[in-house]
């Protein structure tokens, strides 16, 4: 075989084609070989002009491994043959998504999020249109099908969920919930897109918790909050909170953040004749499975005098989803103090 190398990735399909297409023509009993690179992010469809030419192979890697921006991604080469130019590959397709996580792991060059085929989000479904077009009859199926690759078809929730993406995950985790339950649960989850791009089927059973026992007692509202924390320092917490329509603002100083928030927190509370209750047990989790960007969920246990109370939090923050847990009995005990008029104190 003679290769025919491009070997700083600067041709053109076009280009490609016509040069190629000339030595096939000028020596057909000779067996070329095309090598594309991809500094134009032209290797795949270069590769389509070359067996268009007639070249006898192409040169491919896996991850589009190689040289400045590497060479044509084998997995990109083996479906644009098959599905784009109908040709028989004796490729297993089953095991290019293994065989990428493998090279991956051993090469230590990390393939992006959204990398054709291989690519961790490549058959997760983020637009709420998208989940809602799979859900009315495939509408949004193509050729290149998640089971092909030995792959599943996911559905992220975030900002641009909608009630499709939602519904596409509960099936997933067998759950049923109330077309009202559903609206809290989806408000929950865009609220919750500004602070974590996406979240996964795991994370949602943290916030369906979260959101079915929720009571919708507004008697306080953190209304914004900024903790600094340093790793030889004091933690010290600046808030603006809203007691009953009065708004506050506060500082808080203690061991860590949250602890900061509690000192400021009962500075405002002191006002209102009212003492957070002390904490009997304290526990911080992620999903199962979870990656460092996961939901957290807080769950607090309070010592209320004639009874343990918990409240729970969740928030891709530790720290806040501590405080939300924090707010959250705060609210209920207020709520519960509603009968006597809650006033502040001069």
């Amino acid at each position: 075989h003679f290769m025919l190398p491009d070997t700083l990735g600067v041709m053109s399909p076009d280009e490609v084609l016509s040069s190629l297409g000339d030595m096939c023509q000028r020596y057909p009993e000779l067996q070329f070989d095309f090598h594309p690179h991809n500094d134009y992010g032209l290797a795949t469809a270069n590769v389509m002009a070359a067996v268009q030419a007639g070249v006898s192979a192409v040169h491919c890697t896996i991850n589009c491994l190689g040289e400045r921006a590497g060479n044509a991604s084998l997995a990109e080469v083996a479906v644009v043959l098959r599905d784009k130019m109908n040709m028989q590959l004796s490729i297993d397709e089953s095991h290019l998504v293994r065989i990428s996580n493998m090279v991956e792991n051993f090469s230590g060059k990390r393939i992006a999020a959204n990398a054709p085929v291989v690519g961790a989000d490549v058959f997760t479904q983020t637009a709420g249109i998208h989940a809602d077009g799979d859900q009315k009859g495939g509408l949004y199926k193509t050729r290149l099908g998640p089971e092909r690759f030995s792959r599943t078809r996911s559905y992220a929730l975030g900002k641009m969920s909608g009630k499709a993406s939602l519904k596409k995950n509960l099936e997933q985790l067998e759950l049923d919930l109330s077309e009202e339950d559903q609206k809290k649960v989806l408000a929950r989850i865009v609220s919750l897109g500004d602070s974590k791009q996406t979240i996964t089927t795991d994370d949602l059973p943290f916030i369906i918790a979260d959101v079915l026992e929720s009571k919708n007692y507004q008697h306080i509202k953190l209304l914004d909050c900024s903790i600094n924390s340093g790793l030889k320092l004091q933690s010290t917490v600046s808030m603006r909170v809203d007691v009953k329509g009065d708004k506050h603002q506060a500082t808080g100083a203690g061991s860590g953040g949250f602890d900061a928030f509690i000192d400021g927190i009962s500075k405002v509370l002191d006002k209102y004749g009212y003492t957070l209750p002390l904490l009997t047990d304290y526990e911080i989790r992620i999903p199962k499975g979870g990656h460092a960007d996961a939901l957290t969920e807080c769950v607090i246990t309070w010592d209320c005098g004639n009874e343990l109370r918990k409240t729970r939090g969740v928030h891709v923050n530790q720290v806040y989803a501590a405080i939300l847990a924090a707010i959250k009995l705060i609210n209920i005990q207020l709520h519960e103090m509603s009968t006597v008029p809650l006033e502040r104190t001069q």
